[in-house]
């Protein structure tokens, strides 16, 4: 049964899902990690293979970029799919000063300005935070990282280019608020809404508050796999 955005048949996709963003980083990963990928969608361009790591079942999905893109996906995963668990992966702007540029985030939760959840808990703030048991696997995992690995806030833009006010991304340093990216706080927000698990592991690609910090365009799509890594272990846990 295809769903508006998906047309994978029931049981193509496997209970946990690692998503990238870009279509074909999502092609990139399931070739590196699965020597028996194939693919189950593409609607709009939005690639989907499943195959086997170690012997488990693993789609790996794009999301496209943003809250509205990624929040489609992830709720008819979830809602018919019924995948268990979303492993984001992706690129992020570090914030604090020893957030360096091929660091990995492992985000706890998401703040965010966006309107996308405002309507989950009415009268509230609903807090978008990821799943206790995705995040110890994923930091159990990175121990044997190369990169340094940071586990905490990020911040969900809506905007890439729009700037916050003045002294903000000062501010969200003092708070310990990590990096920043586009995805998350959705994505959470649908985990929440279907009673099931999800986590982001980022790799911090450029820092907002040093911009001698930036990976060349080749570099942000080789150098996930520390990131990548982590979010395996989480979705295989």
């Amino acid at each position: 049964m295809a769903t508006p955005h998906i047309n994978a048949e029931i049981g193509e996709i496997a209970p946990a899902v690692i998503m990238p963003g870009d279509p074909r980083r999502a092609q990139r990963i399931a070739e590196l990690l699965m020597d028996d990928a194939r693919q189950v969608t593409d609607v709009r361009g939005i690639l989907g293979f499943t195959g086997t790591v170690d012997g488990k079942p693993l789609t790996v999905m794009a999301s496209g970029m943003g809250m509205p893109s990624a929040v489609i996906y992830a709720t008819e995963l979830y809602q018919f799919y019924d995948v268990q668990r979303i492993i984001r992966v992706g690129t992020a702007g570090g914030i604090p000063e020893d957030v360096k540029v091929g660091d990995v985030v492992v985000a706890t939760g998401a703040h965010t300005q966006s309107n996308m959840n405002q309507f989950r808990l009415p009268g509230l703030f609903f807090s978008a935070v990821s799943s206790h048991n995705l995040v110890a696997a994923a930091l159990a995992a990175a121990g044997e990282a190369e990169s340094q690995v940071h586990a905490g806030m990020i911040l969900c833009n809506d905007h890439f280019y729009l700037q916050g006010p003045p002294g903000q991304l000062d501010l969200l340093a003092k708070y310990r608020v990590l990096a920043v990216e586009m995805e998350s706080a959705g994505i959470y927000g649908a985990a929440a809404e279907f009673g099931r698990e999800a986590l982001t592991v980022l790799t911090v690609s450029d820092h907002l508050l040093d911009y001698n910090q930036n990976m060349s365009a080749e570099d942000r799509e080789t150098r996930f796999q520390g990131a990548l890594r982590l979010a395996v272990a989480a979705a295989l846990s």
